[in-house]
């Protein structure tokens, strides 16, 4: 009964979130102070839900994770440096208002962290894991939770068992993991292997004293370079979604908070924009573009789930006074419900915002910066996935001049490396499209997965006064009327078409 009480207010809250113009997960945080409200406890079974649907997720993102993409020097430097100011300022306002110096340090520490749940979500639902941007994000992320293991450790008086090291041995295990997911061919069975796979991760990283969370990601980059990851990843996508919610409904149902509880949530909150502004200058510092620092200090501007973690622990070994736990798991709750729709729209932002903060901008070479020139181009590809490298490969065999646009680094190597003519470019990125030279483009393919992204791309092109042709993608009938409207001339249908198109080849064969 409890269950279907859950999902029941969950579901009914969130529908009027999304009816408000608000992601889902703001009515599932708020249906678990909801449900507090009414005395209604957590469960057991919805702990272990929300547990299981954390280490799907990190999971599948190690399963896009390309290790060496990770460790780079902007990275590095921005995730490191935040975290010892936040930490410093942090634990100056704790001992000044409790007195703790230990419990005042770990959840300092802690409150410099930004939510791995909301962040890879936000990242994933915009399909921009796997962007430069997404990669920096993600790869601070995971920084950041290899410090939380040494932060827990002391919160708890336990310290990581020396066979923790043989998480580093996982890799090891590709080469019978890759013959398993080889020879599964059912996709029940497959959806069971990737579940197993998860799991065991995060079983065989509670065994030596690490956070399970991070045994399931470091599963999920051992199995990254496999072929059918994707297809497994999708498969889960579902299970993970729906598990997700029980780790949203718990914040609110951790504890409901008094009213000088509340103020001291909301002083917390507005330390947020603070933290945002932080990372924003160790970005353009360090050489990335007003854009890519922008959108990924607001993927990092939100507390840390983690932070609930360490507030239970400090509270029960009387490091901090009880009230924190209230407190925390407050300003969690609506930093998360903040950033979301801030995220949803982080690009429209960032347009608004661009003439003020490309002035803090460095010059010199950028790891994200925009091309100098596309020659004589005559057709530009903005997404280089299977259809945009399709596209490019038949316009090169007509010998047109074309070049492709792609934001993932790793996709651009490799297109590269087979001789491609292919830039870094975010379809977007409004400085990107106003900044190129369309006098010899005869059109323009929009290939990106993303119904925003292309319709956006669209209207700027037409805005700017591009007079050649636009052809996009459509999956659902009711994109059609706003991508025309967008100027797109140019539509197809790849889902129903090619099903038209394969009748057709059969019946003149």
């Amino acid at each position: 009964m409890d269950e279907v009480i859950f999902l029941g207010s969950a579901y009914f809250i969130g529908l009027i979130a999304n009816h408000l113009f608000l992601p889902p997960l703001v009515g599932y945080l708020l249906a678990g102070y909801v449900l507090n409200f009414f005395e209604i406890a957590t469960s057991p079974t919805l702990s272990h839900l929300a547990d299981v649907g954390i280490e799907l997720l990190l999971f599948t993102v190690g399963l896009k994770i390309k290790p060496r993409s990770l460790i780079k020097r902007e990275v590095l430097n921005v995730g490191s440096l935040h975290l010892i100011i936040v930490t410093g300022i942090s634990v100056a306002l704790f001992i000044w208002q409790d007195g703790h110096l230990t419990g005042g340090l770990i959840l300092g520490a802690s409150l410099a962290f930004s939510s791995t749940v909301l962040a890879i979500k936000v990242l994933e639902d915009n399909n921009e894991l796997s962007t430069l941007h997404g990669r920096d994000v993600l790869s601070i992320l995971i920084l950041q939770d290899i410090i939380a293991i040494g932060l827990l450790a002391v919160a708890n008086g336990k310290t990581p068992s020396p066979w923790a090291f043989g998480l580093l041995a996982l890799p090891l295990i590709r080469p019978l993991a890759h013959r398993l997911l080889s020879a599964t061919h059912s996709d029940d069975l497959r959806l069971l292997l990737g579940v197993f796979f998860a799991l065991a991760g995060s079983a065989i990283a509670n065994r030596v004293g690490v956070s399970a969370d991070i045994g399931a990601l470091l599963m999920g980059i051992t199995l990254a370079s496999h072929t059918k990851t994707e297809d497994i990843a999708n498969k889960l996508w579902g299970l993970k979604e729906i598990l997700l919610v029980a780790f949203f409904i718990q914040i609110g149902l951790s504890a409901l908070p008094s009213l000088e509880q509340v103020k001291d949530a909301i002083f917390l909150l507005l330390m947020l924009p603070l933290q945002g502004a932080l990372f924003f200058m160790l970005y353009v510092f360090f050489g990335l573009r007003a854009r890519t620092a922008f959108i990924s200090s607001l993927a990092l501007m939100t507390y840390s789930e983690f932070a609930l973690i360490t507030t239970e622990a400090v509270v029960k070994a009387d490091l901090l006074s009880p009230q924190w736990q209230a407190t925390i798991s407050l300003a969690v709750a609506a930093s998360l419900a903040i950033a979301a729709p801030l995220n949803r729209f982080s690009h429209r932002i960032f347009s608004v915002l661009e003439p003020f903060l490309i002035r803090f901008e460095r010059k010199g070479k950028r790891p994200d910066h925009l091309p100098d020139s596309i020659g004589v181009a005559e057709w530009l590809i903005f997404g280089m996935g299977r259809t945009g490298t399709s596209a490019y490969l038949a316009l090169h065999e007509k010998e047109q001049r074309v070049v492709g646009f792609d934001a993932d680094p790793t996709i651009l190597e490799k297109l590269l490396a087979d001789g491609r003519r292919v830039v870094y470019g975010d379809a977007e990125d409004v400085e990107l499209l106003n900044g190129l030279r369309l006098d010899h483009v005869k059109g323009i393919l929009l290939t990106m997965p993303d119904f925003e992204a292309r319709c956006a791309a669209t209207f700027r092109l037409r805005k700017r006064g591009f007079k050649g042709h636009i052809g996009t993608l459509c999956y659902f009938i009711e994109e059609q009327a706003a991508l025309e409207s967008s100027g797109a001339d140019f539509i197809i249908h790849p889902l129903t078409q090619a099903g038209s198109y394969l009748a057709k080849k059969m019946f003149f064969a």
